[in-house]
């Protein structure tokens, strides 16, 4: 029942959260780091007054384990927002997470000697290809804008090397979210299941980390502030409306990631990055319908993959099968 819960709130938290992400990062492309931060400071603040009780309340897990975990963590997070500075449109970023399900696989059985079945390397290919094959088409329109928006001309060499770059670290950040899923599974399994502490240090310890990127912190925070206003009709106040954005992003970002952590004490690794994965692509799909894009045959098709993936990994058909009742040969 709380797994289901969870569930049901990552993807609640997380499908809100792609809106509120699109519309910061489509009027400033470089707010990642500012994005990041502040998300880091409030889930922060937040376990300081109710996890650890303004301290009083001693960890459960190392804090040396901790800052093994946060500095996966907080490489994953830079590499990922930094990709938007290198060519990196929204379309393929969600395509190198989509691949996290083969990345989380592939460091389970190189790190944990572990091995799956048929059906489960068949589930996982098809649920990355159908997003693959979603988030492409998608991009197509976009990337088309983009190079209709270019101001400044470059040479395709220039193109391709930051462009190559973004690939780059969008790889490592894959890699490293992978491998911080299996620690994460290892922690647990070792001091039981604390998804409220977890969840407060590995936000509350990377925030010294951030000193190193407050100049563009601070330059998009600015930015941010001389954002047109909007009219927040509920309290009848205006707002600069990229400020407002931030804020939606910040607590459905916070519903979604402490539903996540207690995602980790309940499942197992790939378990969680199937349910994380899974939630990009009903994100990709709320995206399409929200901002009013094309649904074509193609995507048609990548969602019957995914759904049909899913089915497989989860082995729905043989627990029903094995749930029927047995009828009884009549001699």
């Amino acid at each position: 029942m709380r797994a289901a819960v969870a569930v049901l709130c990552v993807f609640l938290g997380c499908c809100t959260n792609v809106v509120f992400l699109e519309l910061l990062v489509k009027d400033d492309p470089g707010s990642g780091n500012l994005i990041t931060f502040s998300q880091f400071l409030f889930i922060s603040i937040e376990g300081f007054l109710f996890t650890s009780k303004c301290g009083t309340v001693r960890p459960n897990i190392g804090i040396k384990d901790y800052f093994i975990l946060v500095t996966m963590f907080f490489v994953a997070n830079v590499c990922n927002n930094y990709a938007f500075d290198f060519n990196i449109p929204m379309p393929l970023h969600m395509i190198f997470r989509a691949g996290s399900l083969i990345a989380n696989m592939i460091m389970g059985i190189i790190i944990l000697n572990k091995k799956y079945t048929f059906s489960k390397y068949l589930s996982v290919f098809m649920i990355t290809t159908g997003i693959a094959l979603c988030t492409i088409v998608s991009g197509k329109e976009i990337k088309s804008l983009q190079q209709k928006n270019v101001q400044v001309a470059t040479t395709p060499w220039d193109d391709f090397f930051w462009w190559a770059l973004g690939i780059l670290l969008l790889t490592i950040a894959l890699f490293v979210s992978a491998r911080m899923g299996i620690y994460q599974e290892e922690l647990h399994s070792r001091y039981g299941k604390n998804a409220r502490e977890a969840l407060y240090y590995t936000h509350l310890l990377p925030l010294p980390f951030f000193l190193t990127l407050a100049p563009n912190i601070y330059d998009h925070w600015n930015f941010a502030l001389a954002s047109e206003p909007l009219r927040l009709s509920v309290i009848g106040v205006y707002m600069p409306s990229l400020i407002v954005y931030l804020i939606g992003n910040v607590l459905t970002q916070y519903m979604c990631i402490s539903s996540v952590f207690v995602l980790t004490t309940e499942c197992s690794s790939l378990t969680v990055t199937l349910v994380i994965t899974l939630r990009k692509f009903l994100s990709l799909l709320f995206s399409i319908v929200y901002f009013k894009n094309p649904f074509t045959i193609y995507h048609w098709i990548g969602t019957l993959l995914v759904f049909v993936g899913t089915i497989i990994f989860t082995e729905v058909i043989p627990k029903i099968i094995q749930s029927l009742p047995k009828t009884k040969k009549v001699e």
